[in-house]
């Protein structure tokens, strides 16, 4: 077995989210610590959601992966999604960048280092469920105090020279509108429509979007605006930087009315909103409600904008090891998703995120990752394990 072939083997073994089953793929990755000496234990949710963690949890370092993916439809890609294809110097396939490649590289990491002889540092968490909000991944491990807060490196994709140590916050509303029915001919002058409610709120929002906000922190705003130029690249967008200092939004679901000559009387809005370091969730939330005085609304998932100081040992550590296997400077970025490190944080644990993939291929038609890419991941994590490991 090589890196790549583990990487095709977690690729093919289906765990999409939903419905969220990682049962099988669990089972690969128990098979494979087993092999190596490490000792683990599974937690199990209801619709076959497990998390896999280290028996004995010590608190020195977290090396942590989750192993759901995204759906994927067969429909437009040059390799089946599910093949987890070698070719070209590539793995293939969904997950292979979000995050088998990841995982591969932390599983790999392991068993090279246990094979030269070293006392193992670190705990393992291979986690269900972190593309659906993490309830029965990341959170439950939290609750049932599975994990020991210390630091913690996260395999999600970055960019080769760019760790992750921070993330914009996050606040997903469903609001329910309630409008005053009437005959669909004499609106707008009678009756109030619910739709149209809704409509104004994503005006208003809008509105939202065009803020500037300001993080408060020289440092940060530097690391910002450094993000937004790599970012920007990556992606091939202009606005980055706008995207980590403004409010972004997504209206990602709406449904309303009852029939096209009724005022309706009900619509409903589900409302994804990124939020910039800078801006207070409790006074956002309430301009929401105000504007929005004909609906209901209910908060879905919130977290702060949150962030790893880049002076701390944990980033150091991370940056000097991407330097010496890259043999180029290394710098720390923002991002402006969402991942488990927002919960981790949260509760005690220092949190960054470096890890191999192709970011433009990620949730996308033909993922893929590539094998150098793999091997570099897994020696910088080799060089974070001998750095935390007992001298």
């Amino acid at each position: 077995m090589n890196i790549a072939s583990l990487c095709s083997d977690l690729v093919q073994i289906r765990s999409e989210n939903p419905p969220g089953d990682t049962r099988e793929v669990l089972q690969y990755i128990r098979d494979f610590t087993d092999s190596i000496g490490i000792r683990t234990k599974i937690t199990r949710s209801r619709g076959g959601r497990q998390n896999l963690v280290s028996a004995r949890p010590e608190g020195r370092l977290l090396l942590c992966g989750h192993v759901d993916v995204v759906p994927a439809l067969s429909d437009g890609w040059s390799h089946d999604p599910y093949s987890g294809d070698i070719i070209d110097g590539m793995v293939w396939g969904r997950g292979a960048t979000d995050m088998k490649g990841g995982c591969a590289s932390l599983l790999w990491a392991c068993r090279k280092f246990i094979e030269a002889g070293r006392e193992f540092p670190a705990d393992l968490a291979f986690v269900c469920d972190e593309e659906t909000g993490g309830t029965h991944g990341i959170q439950t491990l939290i609750a049932r105090r599975s994990l020991i807060p210390c630091d913690t490196l996260i395999a999600e994709p970055t960019p080769a020279l760019s760790p992750n140590i921070g993330q914009k916050g996050l606040m997903r509303l469903c609001c329910i509108f309630k409008g005053e029915p009437g005959h669909g001919s004499l609106y707008p002058s009678k009756g109030v429509s619910a739709v149209m409610e809704a409509f104004s709120l994503m005006e208003f929002v809008q509105d939202l979007h065009k803020r500037e906000y300001d993080p408060g922190d020289p440092g940060l705003e530097r690391i910002i605006s450094e993000s937004a130029k790599i970012l920007g690249e990556i992606f091939s967008m202009n606005d980055a930087g706008t995207v980590l200092s403004h409010i972004m939004f997504n209206p990602g679901t709406i449904a309303g009315g009852e029939k096209a000559n009724i005022v309706a009387q009900q619509c409903s809005l589900e409302l994804d909103l990124r939020i910039p370091w800078g801006c207070s969730l409790p006074a956002l939330l309430q301009e929401v409600r105000d504007h929005a005085r004909r609906a209901e609304i209910s908060i879905t998932s919130m977290s702060e904008p949150s962030i790893t100081p880049p002076g701390s040992p944990l980033v150091g550590c991370l940056l000097s090891e991407v330097e010496r296997v890259h043999l180029h400077p290394a710098r720390p970025i923002v991002q402006w998703a969402a991942s488990d490190a927002r919960f981790l944080r949260k509760a005690g644990f220092s949190v960054v995120e470096y890890g191999p993939g192709e970011i433009r291929t990620l949730h996308a038609i033909d993922e893929h990752v590539r094998i150098e890419s793999l091997e570099s991941a897994a020696r910088v994590y080799e060089g974070m394990l001998s750095r935390y490991a007992k001298e």
